[in-house]
Parts: structure tokens; C-alpha cells; sequence
């Protein structure tokens, strides 16, 4: 069976600190988990047309990162003190996923990834959780990120209920913000016991789905699943 080619975003770094050059980074379980689902992952860089890429690709995940989408992007006139923003990283992202959906790809948006889906999808986001959500969880674990941090409700009768099985499950957790409201036809199809929404999906494609958390760490058969069922939809 030919194995389809899954595109995964990558962060940048300008230069200084690891390198004195400007870099690209990504964890490498992020592709372990494409290629245990039986995708083939290729690295997306900056720079390059993302509708180029869309017309190659049978898939898209789009990757967490140390920073947050700008806050303009969703109308927003303020911007929170903590959020740092890469321009040119949230650009070509917004542009391959909106080329992704267009040809109906499967989309799996994790962490910041699901953040800037929901932007795309005509959502906002809380910019910063603990200034806005009252007796908040701690969502930006202080254990490490390879163990769980909190659980998630998952909706019933949403795709990803159907998908992962079960209708609680244990995550880790690795983010400041979070959506806020989602856009026309969007389901929030998980959240956190503070009532934060940790998962969403539009029912329009055939595959799109955002997660909080973060699953390419593979800390739960849920987490396999997600991916199995996403990569067996760019087939």
C-alpha cells in the first residue's frame, strides 16, 4: 500500500542562541507518530507557496511551537503581554491550511496548531488563560511534557469520540491560550474540567480536527488512534 504523504509544519528560530544561523526545528515524534500511522511525514519549510505544497500532500498537521497567532488575525484590538508572535511561520500556515481545506485535505491542527485552525475557521482565542479563566487549571504542566497533566471530557457523537473510543481521557498540556469562540458550523467536541475547550472539529471536511494537547507523544491509545484515523483519511 502506498503510504500517504503527510505534511507537517515546522517552527523557525531566527539567529543566535542554538545556531548563529536562522533554523528550522521539530520534534522528531511529531514523524514518528505520521509514520507508526502509516504516513509517509515530509517537512513543509517557510517561504514556498503553501498551495504548492497542498497539491502535492494528502495531509496536514500543523504543528504546536513556542509562540501564539497575532491577535489581529481574530479582531482583536489588544494584545496580552505574554503573547510573542512569528510572522512569517503563522503566515505560510495560514496559507497551506487554507489551501488544505479548500481541496477538502485532512487537517489535524495540535496545541498552537488547533489555535490557529480555529482562527481560520473563523474563531478567537483567549489570549491568556489565567488572567481570563476563573479557578483555571495549570494548562502549561509543571511535570513533563511526556507525562499526562490533566483530563479531557470528549464530547459524544463528534468525530472524535467516535475516533479515540472513550469519552475521558488523560493529556498532557503545554499552552497559555486556547479558543475562545469558534466559528459558524465548528464543534467543540473536548474540554478541560475548567471549562476550556481542549478539541474541535468541522463536520464540512471530511477530516478536520484540532487538539489542545498534545498526541504525537503517544501517551494513550486515544492519542494513537487520533492519528491512525487521520492518516487513514489522506489515503
Amino acid at each position: 500500500m502506498v503510504k500517504p504523504l503527510i505534511g507537517i509544519t515546522l517552527d523557525s528560530e531566527i539567529a543566535g542562541g542554538y545556531s548563529k544561523f536562522p533554523w528550522y526545528a521539530l520534534r522528531q515524534n511529531y514523524c514518528d507518530a505520521v509514520a507508526d500511522a502509516g504516513g509517509m511525514p515530509v517537512l513543509l519549510p517557510h517561504g514556498v507557496d503553501g498551495a504548492l505544497y497542498a497539491r502535492r500532500i494528502a495531509g496536514l498537521v500543523i504543528s504546536g511551537g513556542d509562540f501564539d497567532v497575532d491577535p489581529a488575525l481574530f479582531g482583536a484590538r489588544d494584545k496580552h503581554p505574554t503573547v510573542k508572535t512569528k510572522d512569517d511561520r503563522t503566515g505560510f500556515e495560514v496559507a497551506v491550511t487554507r489551501s488544505a481545506l479548500k481541496r477538502d485535505l485532512p487537517v489535524l491542527g495540535i496545541c498552537g496548531g488547533q489555535q490557529l485552525l480555529n482562527v481560520i475557521l473563523g474563531g478567537t482565542l483567549i489570549q491568556h488563560i489565567p488572567d481570563t479563566v476563573v479557578g483555571a487549571l495549570s494548562h502549561e504542566q509543571p511535570n513533563p511534557r511526556n507525562e499526562t497533566g490533566h483530563a479531557v471530557r470528549i464530547m459524544a457523537n463528534t468525530l472524535l469520540h467516535r475516533v479515540i473510543g472513550c469519552l475521558d481521557l488523560e493529556v498532557n498540556s503545554a499552552h497559555h491560550q486556547a479558543a475562545l469562540d469558534v466559528g459558524p458550523g465548528v464543534i467543540v467536541d473536548a474540554l478541560a474540567p475548567d471549562g476550556v475547550i481542549e478539541g474541535i472539529e468541522d463536520p464540512r471536511h471530511r477530516f478536520c480536527v484540532g487538539v489542545q494537547w498534545h498526541p504525537e507523544f503517544s501517551l494513550s491509545s486515544g492519542d494513537r488512534s487520533l492519528f491512525e484515523a487521520f492518516v487513514d483519511a489522506a489515503r
